[in-house]
Formats: C-alpha cells, structure tokens, sequence
C-alpha cells in the first residue's frame, strides 16, 4: 500500500482562499476589515521569520496588519498595558503575542491578558475551558487546521478510533478534544505510555505531536490509518548538513497508512491559514454576523 499524501501547503492556500473572499465580502456589505495585531518581544530569528510571514499572507487577504515589535528588556508592566490598548481597539479582532517570550516575562499571564473573544491562538485559559466542555471558543491553531484536514479527507469521523500521541496545551490535548467533538473514540498517548506501539496500531486516525523526530515507525500503524504529523524536527545528516523531519518515520509509514501528511508541506502551512481564519470568525463574532462556514470547528 501505497498512502494518499495530505498536501497541507494545497489545502492551506484554499483556506486562505475562503478567507480572503469572505473578507472582500465583509468590506463590501458591512464596510468591515477583521484585523489582527501580533506582538514580537525580542530579536528570535525564528519568530522574526513566523511573524513576517504572518504579516505578508494577512495582507494578502484583505485583513488589516499591525506588528508591535517590542525589546527583548521591555518590563512585562509596558506589555500588559500594549495589550490591555489592543483590547480596547474595535479595528483589531485578533491579537497574538509570539512565543517564546523573554525569560523574565510571565507567559500565563501575559495570554490571559488578551481578551478571549481576540485570542486567535486559543491559548486563554477562558477559551480552554470553553473548548473542553463543548462550547463556542476560539481554537488553536494547529489543531483546527489537523482537523479541517482529516474533515476534508474523510467526511465524517463519526465512530473512527483516534490515537493523540502528544500532551501538549498547544495541540495534544486541543486536538483530543475536537476529536471528541466529532465523535471520534479517543486516546491521549505520549512518551510514558506503556505499549505505546500496541496502543497506536488500532487507531484509525494517529495524530503525532510528541516532539521527538522519527519517532512513530510504520509497524505501529494500523493498515490503511491516517497519519497526521505535526512533529517538526531538524536533524543533522551524515555529511553535515540537516533536515526537517516529524515525528513519525515518513517512508515507512507511508508504506502502510492510507493517508499521511508530509514535513515539510503537511500540518505547518495550515497554522497560519488557520489564524487568519480564527481572525475572520472573531470579526464576526464581534459584529454579530454569521461565522464563515467550514472555517470554524
């Protein structure tokens, strides 16, 4: 056998479609623009990069962008009053502060600064709770661009038994609960489970998030399973130069699943289409209007 390959960079750009006609939609009905505001503390040449490219596909939507670019010294008292100004601003419907933040900046405090209806990322301890017992939130990310994927792959995941390997606030645990959301029987595994490799192999749909690159080989996949990888891990090859791999063993896997999402090109693309999807359905909401339909879970 031979899996389907997900193409997360394909999907992405349909998503960001959708957004960017839904957004041409809202200006031209309701003389409304979503924005979305994202906040960098400090110089991290990786989150230099995300928040640039941030900034770019925002724009190319329609959205409206505003980057606060902040020294890494800046005291956690100036930070929470600039988010405490975004709060108050009706042009910006979405903020996000980047992480990782400075060391002596408080993460918990600084996400639960945001107002819940502008968290886009879902961290908020408000949308959490909203999240895990069924109700209205705004959802991370990276969960809800696995789930839109899998949705558009299979239809319906009534029934289907879904392994999360991954604990994480930021995807793990989110993700179990949208599986539940849709009627998914699911475990939460990690790297102390025991039997790891026997829990996995029943599972219809394996979701990867554990951190750890190469992890899942093919033989603790189930036939015909889909393998969602959101695992992204550089590793140095025999002659010096690196690599991005997941978490799971591509070629492998790939032998066995009847789905799989590649790395690159998978899951990662899907993150940022997603923010700018969970931009749209805050402006939305905010102004009473319909959410965009398959752009929310």
């Amino acid at each position: 056998m031979t899996a389907d390959i997900i193409d997360g960079k394909a999907f992405a750009a349909r998503v960001r479609g959708q957004v960017g006609e839904h957004v041409a939609r809202l200006k031209e009905e309701h003389g409304l623009t979503p924005g979305l505001a994202v906040v960098l503390v400090g110089e991290d040449p990786a989150s230099q990069v995300y928040v640039r490219s941030k900034g770019k596909m925002t724009t190319e939507v329609g959205m409206k962008s505003v980057e606060h670019k902040l020294d890494a010294a800046t005291p956690e008292a100036d930070l929470l009053a600039l988010i405490e100004q975004l709060n108050r601003d009706k042009t910006i419907h979405g903020i996000l502060v980047q992480l990782p933040l400075p060391k002596h900046l408080n993460e918990d405090l600084v996400i639960n600064a945001i107002d819940p209806a502008k968290d886009v990322d879902g961290f908020h301890i408000s949308n959490v709770g909203l999240l895990g017992t069924g109700q209205k939130s705004m959802v991370p990310c990276t969960p809800l661009g696995c789930l839109m994927m899998l949705r558009d792959y299979h239809g319906s995941l009534l029934g289907m038994d879904a392994v999360v390997i991954g604990r994480s606030n930021i995807v793990g645990k989110p993700m179990a609960q949208l599986l539940l959301g849709d009627s998914c029987t699911v475990t939460i595994a990690h790297s102390r489970t025991r039997d790891l490799a026997d829990v996995v192999r029943r599972a219809d749909i394996v979701v990867a998030a554990v951190g750890r690159a190469e992890m899942v080989p093919g033989d603790w996949i189930k036939a015909g399973a889909t393998v969602i990888d959101v695992g992204i891990n550089r590793i140095e090859l025999p002659d010096g130069k690196t690599r991005l791999v997941g978490d799971v063993d591509f070629a492998s896997c790939a032998a066995v699943a009847g789905a799989i999402t590649p790395v690159p090109g998978g899951v990662g693309p899907m993150t940022i289409a997603c923010l700018l999807a969970n931009t749209l359905t805050a402006c939305c909401r905010a102004n009473g209007l319909a959410e965009p339909e398959g752009l929310t879970a």
